[in-house]
This record gives structure tokens, sequence and C-alpha cells, in this order.
């Protein structure tokens, strides 16, 4: 078997600088979400962010700085696990996202939006996080943080991204309360961490949704091989053959989860621009990879 080279192009070039253009607006969103609508009200976000929300109420230490450190930490894990190519996007959202942090808390300073409504300020302010994380996620990046884990045990097991986070966040928010003295601040939080979530799992089309695909091409065997190598999923040859032209044929049966929808078609077009394909959802997948069974 030949060894697969990915030799930079124009055209990947052009998608990894779009991956990065949209990951630092992603963080834009967040970081106004963050530091215009929740901090100024008192309300705490769940992840790292949250951790650094709790250090600004209780000593003023600025949430970049907090942030920024406990980062450096969980991004050797995404390193090792999740690899470089995930990893190099995070490492760059890490340092965009302080760098934004400061500028924006910097011209927002003194602007308290929506101080005596701080429901709407946890609805605005978790949509713009929610939508910004979904953004760096869709572009294959990530916010660090709980992102991280979120983005490993999605690895391994077919949770939402958003569930994840939802169940990693809760203990965050809830010791908000031994800074803030205030339950209801606790429950504005556990609003803002719900919304959050909903916001993310929406970006994203549902982490849980697969597809099928059925690819009929030259050059099946260098797209089988592709897929296998990245996004790691499995291809099925089936002999077919034209009804009106009579000619055989091979086709490539493939499942992967929506999310790599973008990934496949992008390999497809690259290797053969003139490939036929036909995508589709499907109801459930079972096996590796994918859910287990669950039927008793």
């Amino acid at each position: 078997m030949k060894t697969i080279v990915n030799v930079p192009t124009k055209q990947s070039l052009i998608r990894e600088t779009r991956d990065y253009l949209m990951i630092a607006l992603g963080l834009i969103l967040y970081g106004i979400g963050w530091t215009v609508f929740l901090l100024p009200n008192d309300i705490t976000t769940g992840g790292v962010p949250g951790i650094a929300s709790i250090v600004y109420f209780a000593t003023g230490f600025p949430v970049q700085y907090t942030y920024f450190s406990i980062n450096l930490i969980l991004l050797l894990l995404s390193i090792r696990i999740l690899g470089w190519k995930f990893s190099i996007k995070t490492v760059f959202a890490v340092f965009t996202l302080t760098f934004f942090l400061s500028i924006i808390q910097r011209l927002a300073s003194g602007v308290v939006l929506l101080h005596d409504q701080p429901f709407m300020a946890c609805v605005i302010g978790a949509s713009l996080c929610g939508g910004g994380i979904g953004i760096a996620f869709s572009s294959n990046g990530s916010t660090g943080g709980t992102d991280i884990i979120a983005a490993i045990i999605n690895k391994y097991r077919d949770i939402t991204l958003g569930r994840v986070m939802l169940i990693c966040d809760l203990i965050i928010i809830s010791s908000s309360y031994f800074v803030l003295k205030d339950w209801e601040k606790v429950v504005y939080g556990y609003v803002t961490l719900y919304i959050c979530s909903f916001v993310l799992d929406q970006v994203v089309n549902s982490a849980r949704q697969s597809v099928q695909f059925f690819i009929i091409s030259e050059k099946y065997d260098e797209i089988a091989r592709h897929i296998n190598v990245y996004p790691h999923r499995g291809a099925t040859v089936i002999n077919a053959s034209g009804f009106y032209s009579g000619k055989e044929q091979k086709m490539l049966f493939v499942l992967a989860k929506k999310r790599e929808s973008t990934i496949i078609f992008r390999l497809i077009k690259d290797i053969d621009p003139n490939a036929f394909v036909s995508q589709s959802a499907v109801i459930g997948v079972y096996g590796e990879g994918f859910d287990r069974i669950k039927v008793k």
C-alpha cells in the first residue's frame, strides 16, 4: 500500500485560512458574550472561563490570565489524545481568546449592559458564547477548557458536545455560590449553561446524527484510503454495474458522523471532482465508533 502524503495545495491553504478566520470570529463572539454581558452582571459561565470568573469575583485577578494558565495543562492532553491537527487550532484559539479578552475588556471598560435585567444579559451572553464555541468547533477548533474534555469524550463515546460540557460545568457553576453568596446568581449560571449548550448543539448540527455516503469514482481506492486515515472511517467496496452503460464499476459505502461530512466532501473533491456522491441521514448506526446496541 502506498504511503499517503498530504501535500499542501492552494485549495487546502484557503480552507485552513478560512478555518482560522472562523475560529477567530467565534472567539470574538465568545469574548463579547462573556466579558460584556455575563461578567459585569456577576453571572458565572462554565468551564475554565467559569473558574476564571470565580477567581475574578473573589480577587479581582484578570480573567484572561487565569484562563490561559489553566489551559496550558489541558492543551498537553489535547496534543496527546486529539493529535496536532486539532491541537494546533486549539493553541491558536487559546492565545487568540486571551488576546481578545484584553481588548474587549478595555473597550467595554465602565460599560454595564442590562444591569437591571440579569435574565436578558444571561440569555444574550449565553447565546453569544454558545454560538462562538459552535463556530470554533465547526472549524475543527476549540476555545480550550472543557471544550477539550468534551472533544476527547466525544471521540470515544457517542455523546453530544453540549451534553458533555453541561455535565462537566455543573460543579463549577454551583461552586460560585461560595464567592457570590447569592443563589439567584447561581441559578442564572445554570440558565446560561443550558442556553450555551443548546446553541452549541444547534450550530454543530447535533453531534449524534450520522450520515451515509455512496461514492462512485474511478479513484475509489484512493478515496477509501484517505477516508480510512482521516476522519478514520471505514469504507465498504461494492461491485456495481451501470444499467444504461452496462459498465462494471466500484462503489464505496461509508458511514460517518454528520460533523465529518465536510471533511469527506473536501477530500472527494480534491481527489476526484467528477465523482458521483450521494449523502443521506440515517436514524441510527450501531457498532464500533457509533452507538452500542441497547436492546436487552
